[in-house]
């Protein structure tokens, strides 16, 4: 039987508050499987774009990543966020190793052709170097990967974290018996956003059908629920959408089911 690995994607107001980043970082520590963390950061790279007065271009909450753009993100993502979690994890006795996707040629990408949008520096995944992860994990290390991919001729590209946490799944799925966890600040998928007591426990591809349709799940939970089908399709085990204080708990959150 293959052995777990455990796939945590973090962002949102859980990078951006102090105290919720250590409640979460604390409790993966603790995790006993192998583990990867994954991170966005996209609030604080727009927070600093403005203070150096550089404009934040969005469409439909996407960001568009031109050059200037593209320098503050690795600044804030492999920096700041990166450097900032790995050190915490290992005050909480991990053995964390920050990477993005260029450090050991590990994500391989492509720039994503402009169509009705030209999104800029921003990549499509092609290929994970399970090879270099699984030495990574095996020594006992922790990779925590932030939302930087490159595309093998030297241009790092911005990538979207629930992507890459998604793809880091499906290219290990084959090797480990994974389960992916997106944590955010919210109890899981909401059927109420003003009710905490909503949580829808389960969705499938029917019920997922009817909650778009009824716009109960809409906007940027969209491309964060397909990336877990397709992970799903792909050989992973599970994946939850849940709470950050309630990343070791089973019985939590919204599970993606087939």
């Amino acid at each position: 039987m293959p052995d777990k690995l455990i796939i945590a994607k973090i962002g949102g107001k859980v990078i951006d508050e102090a105290e919720k980043l250590s409640v979460i970082l604390k409790d993966f520590a603790d995790i006993p499987d192998f583990k990867i963390l994954v991170h966005g950061g996209g609030k604080k790279a727009s927070k600093l774009m403005k203070q150096l007065n550089i404009p934040v271009k969005m469409i439909n909450g996407r960001r568009i990543t031109d050059a200037s753009s593209l320098e503050i993100v690795q600044m804030v993502y492999a920096g700041l966020i990166n450097k900032n979690i790995v050190a915490e994890l290992q005050a909480n006795h991990c053995a964390a190793i920050g990477l993005s996707g260029a450090d050991g040629d590990t994500i391989l990408s492509h720039k994503r052709p402009p169509a009705e949008v030209d999104f800029g520096f921003v990549g499509d995944i092609d290929s994970i170097n399970t090879e270099v992860i699984i030495k990574i994990l095996k020594n006992g290390f922790i990779p925590v990967f932030c939302a930087l991919t490159h595309d093998g001729k030297g241009q790092m590209l911005n990538t979207n974290a629930d992507t890459v946490a998604a793809e880091l799944g499906r290219a290990l799925s084959s090797h480990y018996e994974v389960d992916i966890i997106y944590c955010f600040e919210m109890q899981g998928v909401m059927q109420d956003i003003n009710d905490p007591n909503s949580v829808i426990t389960y969705i499938n591809q029917e019920k997922y059908a009817e909650l778009k349709a009824e716009n109960i799940i809409s906007d940027g939970m969209i491309p964060k629920i397909d990336n877990a089908f397709a992970a799903l399709d792909k050989g992973v085990q599970n994946v939850f959408i849940k709470h950050y204080s309630a990343i070791t708990q089973k019985e939590s959150g919204t599970r993606i089911t087939k």
